[in-house]
């Protein structure tokens, strides 16, 4: 497993503005007050995400495990089972490499979300593998990160914390089972109260009732600065279920010739019906791409052995 590296803040928060042309054309046009504190002054709107939950009522409503054991790239505990492999296809410059979590749950709750530095805002990052020590995590991928936009839905661990729908997005149930939904349709308390453990909202829907979504190579999930598309080969995270608890996560390397170039939309979601998932969901990519396991990094994001800080993850806990 590669080594991690937590970048400097200086680095990380260079995202936003260098991540399409329209950085340059906001400082030009005067705009860099706003743009800096828009897309890099944290902006925090919870001081302790744990202790809101907690005032909610839903932060111990969890299935706990009583002990697990880590063998090579398999967890095995009474709530979670986890089975990594990497697989490498093609070859050369068109050479793919991705990782496949197996994940089968015995509860959908032990699937927890975590904020970086366990605040809610705009901004707020840390390494995926901090994030993941921070709250025990046996394994975690990178989320949605929420925090770039100020809109979606967030439900995590079944609290509502921003009811702004703009986009599709995916609902994860109690009941082990996820869908597609459109947010702008949608009311946050409702889906809390139609079971909702968790949504994300990135996108775009990948695979629905076991098929590749027509036209996915085309979507474009947001238009606002800095973030304009989500198309061609690029590193990605997707999550997607089988059936009822058993989930698959992917990670895809790219950006690195000889060992991944990403894949695109329907290379993604082609990986999912592979495996027999009957849905999946694309969450935050590019350098964000990061999956943990036992403390360690399983992937290698743009093949440097460094990880990009972002503001959530997905995890099992230990």
């Amino acid at each position: 497993m590669t080594s991690t590296t937590t970048p400097s803040r200086a680095v990380t928060t260079r995202r936003a503005l260098l991540g399409g042309g329209l950085g340059a054309l906001a400082l030009v046009a005067g705009g860099s007050a706003w743009a800096a504190d828009r897309y890099l002054l944290d902006h925090v709107q919870i001081e302790s995400a744990s202790a809101y939950e907690a005032s909610q009522g839903t932060a111990g409503s969890t299935t706990a495990s009583t002990g697990g054991t880590v063998s090579g790239t398999t967890y095995t505990s009474d709530v979670a089972t986890i089975d990594i492999t990497t697989t490498v296809t093609g070859s050369g410059s068109d050479q793919v490499t991705a990782f496949v979590a197996d994940i089968r749950l015995t509860d959908a709750t032990a699937l927890r979300s975590a904020f970086a530095q366990d605040k809610f805002g705009l901004n707020i990052i840390e390494a995926p593998s901090v994030i993941a020590t921070s709250v025990g995590a046996v394994f975690a991928v990178n989320g949605d990160y929420y925090g770039f936009r100020d809109t979606g839905i967030v439900i995590r661990n079944g609290t509502v914390y921003r009811d702004e729908g703009a986009r599709q997005g995916l609902a994860l149930y109690r009941d082990g089972t996820m869908r597609l939904y459109d947010e702008t349709t949608a009311d946050a308390a409702a889906l809390v109260d139609d079971g909702v453990w968790h949504t994300l909202s990135f996108g775009p829907g990948l695979v629905e009732d076991g098929a590749v979504i027509a036209g996915v190579d085309d979507i474009e999930v947001d238009t606002n600065f800095g973030n304009h598309s989500v198309q061609g080969h690029q590193p990605r995270t997707a999550i997607g279920l089988v059936e009822a608890n058993h989930l698959l996560l992917v990670v895809v390397d790219g950006r690195s010739r000889g060992y991944s170039r990403g894949v695109g939309m329907s290379e993604l979601a082609q990986m999912f019906v592979d495996r027999g998932a009957t849905v999946a969901y694309n969450l935050d990519g590019g350098g964000s791409s990061t999956m943990v396991f036992d403390g360690d990094l399983v992937n290698d994001p743009l093949g440097r052995g460094e990880e990009r800080g972002t503001s959530d993850i997905l995890y099992v806990g230990a």
